[in-house]
């Protein structure tokens, strides 16, 4: 045999070798601390619980209920009558009664404030089930977004082709088209799944009045008593998450034919009642040539949310008077930009609220000049932020920047995955993963003089979260034996950092563990932060490879807000954010 082939199967005999995971020296010592001859009693983990978990509240009813959790497990050897050994500790420190955040907790944000005061989980395009350009359109992204807790859905409405119905689809690209009754039917059937709170349906309507009114009628006929319906006026104030729980609400520009009749009846009647003096040139031009209006601006459409920018849809001046007002009555969050500069956007209205959308681009040069007027705004009123058009890949955008200003739907491509779309993920695991997280009062209180948070502020910091690495385990369950490495086990690292306002961003790595499937790093960070309320903790293991891209071994993101003190089991989640069923990180937080 030669010496070649020999190593090969040294490192192929080793690569089987499972090692059993042993308990860092640290979890060792409070063991012994928290035990005697051995064992850990039930009055101990209480103690245990009180003392170095921070959960002030724990009982000798809670420390019972995790012994008897364990003593199911009792066919593992790990439980004695008197207590707990080392092992089934251990056990108990990795297991789901002792996750980073309290599954059980629910929601436990106020939700009776006005929907203006939450941040909302929003979809994009959520028909796409992949790219902008030539994907499907279907409503099995939007019932997957629906399951997991997204609560604004968006529609972009066509004419089909034989023009006598409505289809969903992206706008002048290739995307194959999905009947709109399908859609909303999948909508009623799936809305609260996971979340009784209320589902918005933002709609970007390419319609003629006809089809509107057909769409009127499907919306009405699908949703019934749970469609939340205000009439034609602008809400002065939107209800509140609680008072909406299973409720539909629909969000939509109103139909311009249907304003600009309006604006002309006024007319008439100021011209009649002698407070205008008639300009015929003036006059003729009020009233709008409606013929041949659809946009055709690729550009604009790919930026997705043309709708509040679109010329008027064909269709006959008559037609328009009679059905736009079915329509109309439909829409409780009115949308809209104004015409004029971004100072127009903004300006508050103290009589109506409504929803003003930004791409991700008008949004930062916005935030540039503008931040502390967008942050007044969506105090009382909505902003929408989505992707930009050149995202044909349905890649995503930093959500922070639109949260630190108080943007309540920014919209993401939910079919997609990376980075960003893990930060929405972590963001609305808070308040029990209903869908909407109470906005930090920074951005919704003015001071006694107007004055608002301003994003651009350097701020002291507010606290520090300190947190300790200890060790991983469960690759070897959830991966193939030859995932991360053909000849030998996986050299995994983690990397332990910060989302959120840009002072605080920031990212820290462990040093790399060489042939191990169960790797133990015992290495502490701290992370000072200077607005917590919007911080991400992000947690991320890669397997270091030499000579390629290092491999991807998990990852998951938190609110720092939802962050249990203590020593806690970390699942990590692949890619598209679906948690893995063994792999999980042994960590230590604490906030000084």
């Amino acid at each position: 045999m030669s010496k070649q082939t020999y190593k090969v199967c040294f490192c192929f005999r080793r690569r089987f070798k499972l090692a059993v995971a042993e308990a860092p020296e640290e979890i060792k010592a409070l063991f012994g601390q928290y035990s005697e001859n051995g064992l850990m009693t039930v009055d101990h983990l209480r103690r245990f619980l009180l003392e170095v978990q921070k959960q002030d509240k724990a009982t000798i009813e809670e420390a019972q209920a995790i012994f008897d959790h364990l003593h199911e497990l009792k066919h593992l050897n790990i439980f004695h009558r008197k207590g707990l050994n080392l092992e089934a500790f251990f056990k108990y420190l990795f297991g789901d009664a002792n996750l980073l955040i309290d599954v059980n907790r629910g929601v436990h944000h106020d939700m009776t404030a006005p929907v203006s005061h939450y941040f909302i989980y929003t979809g994009h395009n959520s028909y796409l089930t992949g790219n902008q350009l030539s994907s499907d359109c279907s409503d099995v992204p939007i019932i997957n977004a629906l399951q997991r807790g997204v609560r604004v859905i968006e529609l972009d409405i066509w004419p089909n082709s034989t023009k006598d119905n409505v289809d969903v689809l992206h706008g002048r690209t290739l995307t194959t088209p999905v009947e709109l009754i399908k859609c909303l039917r999948s909508i009623k059937e799936h809305a609260f799944s996971a979340s009784e709170y209320p589902v918005v349906i933002t709609l970007e309507d390419h319609l003629t009045p006809d089809l509107q009114a057909k769409v009127a009628e499907m919306i009405t006929q699908t949703f019934g008593d749970i469609l939340f319906s205000p009439g034609s006026e602008c809400l002065k104030e939107f209800p509140s998450p609680e008072s909406l729980k299973k409720r539909i609400i629909i969000s939509t520009k109103p139909p311009k034919e249907y304003l600009e009749a309006k604006e002309i009846k006024e007319r008439e009647n100021d011209l009649q009642s002698g407070k205008a003096a008639p300009d015929e040139e003036a006059w003729g031009q009020e009233i709008p040539d409606l013929k041949g209006h659809i946009q055709t601006d690729d550009k604009n459409e790919l930026d997705g949310d043309n709708n509040d920018d679109e010329d008027l849809p064909e269709g006959d001046n008559k037609s328009q008077h009679f059905v736009a007002p079915q329509y109309k009555h439909l829409i409780a969050i009115h949308a809209g930009k104004p015409k004029g500069g971004i100072e127009e956007c903004l300006k508050v209205d103290p009589d109506k609220v409504r929803r003003l959308s930004l791409s991700e681009q008008q949004l930062e040069k916005a935030a540039e000049t503008h931040g502390k007027e967008i942050v007044r705004f969506t105090q009382q009123n909505i902003l929408r932020v989505y992707p930009k058009g050149i995202r044909v890949d349905s890649s995503n955008y930093n959500p922070v920047i639109g949260w630190m200003h108080g943007a309540q739907m920014v919209a993401f491509n939910m079919q997609g995955y990376g980075r960003s779309l893990w930060l929405m993920h972590g963001m609305f695991r808070a308040n029990g993963g209903c869908g909407y997280v109470k906005k930090p009062d920074f951005l919704l209180k003015s001071g006694p003089h107007g004055e608002v948070f301003n994003p651009r502020a350097k701020l002291p910091v507010k606290t520090t979260l300190k947190v300790k690495v200890y060790m991983g385990e469960g690759w070897r369950n959830d991966f193939h034996r030859t995932h991360f490495d053909a000849f030998s086990p996986p050299d995994f690292y983690a990397r332990v950092g910060i989302a959120g306002v840009p002072a605080d961003i920031i990212m820290k790595k462990t040093k790399t563990l060489e042939d191990n499937w169960i790797p133990v790093w015992n290495e502490e960070f701290e992370f000072p932060l200077t607005v917590p309320e919007l911080a991400l903790l992000r947690i991320e293991v890669h397997e270091y490879d030499l000579s390629e891209k290092d491999d991807f071994g998990g990852q998951t993101c938190l609110p720092v807000s939802e962050l249990r003190r203590g020593i806690r089991a970390v699942p990590l989640h692949d890619h598209k954010g679906e948690q893995y069923k063994s792999v999980k990180l042994l960590m230590r937080f604490d906030f000084v």
